[in-house]
């Protein structure tokens, strides 16, 4: 490796305690979205120790953070984004907790040799990946306006270690119905808030047949009444709708409310929908993949192509993807296939050794990637490029829009 290269390596083996420490106390206190004030503490501290200012409440979320390290001169800026909520139930499932720490180091072992390079490096934290769209309320609050390039590592299992994974948009939604109370003896008497939820579920079943092949819209019923021998006068539900695209996300929005509306017409409950903010599918930069893959291999680690075939689920990166170009690569935490994201044995391997050799690995090639990117204009111009060829005309026509 070249003797830059070989300084950001020995500096994250140089904190690679710290690294570790910190990824094991982010992963013993779980905290959900937009809650995860001992997490940011913790990389905050970690960061002010190494002598960086940190602007807390970055881009007005409470739980959001950036720190940035200048380079030589002026350039181009890269980021490395740092998620840390945990999952409702099963603590660190997706293993966030390796997600911040690897962030960490990626800024730290570059921030190393800065002084040699053109540009300038940050670290953001993006709160609530989880349910709650973090990375979307900041790219609309402009808190990567002057960001060029994005990268972060996510763990996976089954010994897959990836680059260039795609992901399908995605966005919940709440519905609740308020009806009439009643006893059950005089139905008449009430409005069935309940009915009115399974007529929703009943349309959209109805309507799969017209469904493209990629839509989803999976449903569950939170909320259904207190007794049997009661009308409810309350239900509630909430869907998970996924689609190749944000568009077409949108378009399944309108279909449920379309159903919502229908059932309101005929059971008589009224309705109130809350809606997530859509997900978008990703668009992963195959330059910046290469880069990463080739400085994987570097160290030792060998990386693949995803199947295209193999199904994959949703997260608020593809939002930032949209703007930028963008990676989000993974490094397995655990060789066992049946152990799924999600999980408590998922989280149990985001505290073993292999998670914590996955975390210091990802640091270290994050890193190497975002040198090969501020040390080499023709490598920033081929990832550019394919960026403007890669973003879907309807996403850059918008953006046109809102420009004009």
């Amino acid at each position: 490796m070249a003797g830059s290269k070989d300084k950001i390596v020995q500096r994250v083996d140089q904190i690679a305690d710290e690294l570790r420490t910190l990824a094991l106390e982010i992963h013993a206190h779980p905290e959900l979205g937009f809650k995860e004030y001992t997490a940011v503490s913790l990389i905050c501290g970690l960061l002010e120790k190494h002598g960086f200012s940190v602007q807390k409440g970055y881009g007005g979320l409470e739980t959001s953070f950036r720190a940035d390290a200048k380079g030589k001169t002026d350039g181009p800026t890269v980021a490395f984004l740092a998620e840390y909520d945990a999952l409702n139930g099963c603590g660190h499932g997706c293993g966030h907790n390796l997600i911040a720490a690897c962030s960490v180091g990626a800024f730290l072992g570059l921030a190393a040799v800065m002084n040699d390079l053109a540009g300038n490096i940050c670290i953001i934290g993006t709160p609530a990946e989880e349910g709650g769209s973090g990375k979307v309320k900041l790219l609309q609050a402009g808190a990567f306006a002057d960001v060029d390039f994005a990268m972060m590592m996510h763990p996976s299992s089954g010994g897959k270690n990836m680059v260039g994974r795609g992901g399908r948009a995605a966005c919940g939604v709440e519905v609740e119905f308020f009806g009439k109370g009643a006893h059950s003896s005089v139905p008449q008497n009430g409005i069935n808030a309940l009915s009115a939820v399974i007529h929703v579920f009943h349309q959209i079943d109805l309507l799969r047949p017209t469904f493209e092949p990629q839509d989803n819209i999976n449903g569950i019923i939170t909320e259904g009444g207190t007794a049997a021998n009661i009308i409810p006068p309350y239900a509630k539900c909430a869907f998970c709708v996924r689609a190749d695209t944000m568009k077409r996300v949108e378009e399944l929005l309108e279909i449920i409310r379309r159903c919502v509306a229908n059932a309101e017409a005929l059971i008589g409950a009224e309705a109130k929908i809350k809606m997530e903010d859509i997900a978008a599918e990703r668009y992963s930069n195959r330059p910046m993949n290469q880069a990463f893959k080739d400085n994987m291999q570097l160290l030792g680690i060998e990386m693949r192509w995803p199947d295209p075939k193999e199904l994959c689920g949703s997260s608020d990166i593809g939002n930032v993807s949209i703007k930028m170009p963008a990676i989000h690569d993974y490094l397995a935490i655990t060789d066992d296939p049946s152990i799924q994201t999600h999980t408590a044995e998922f989280a149990a391997c985001a505290a073993s050794p292999q998670g914590i050799a996955a975390c210091l690995n990802g640091a270290k090639g994050l890193a190497m990637t975002g040198f090969d990117i501020l040390s080499n204009k023709q490598l920033q111009s081929e990832i550019k490029e394919y960026y403007r060829q890669q973003i879907p005309d309807f996403y850059q026509n918008e953006e046109a829009d809102q420009e004009g």
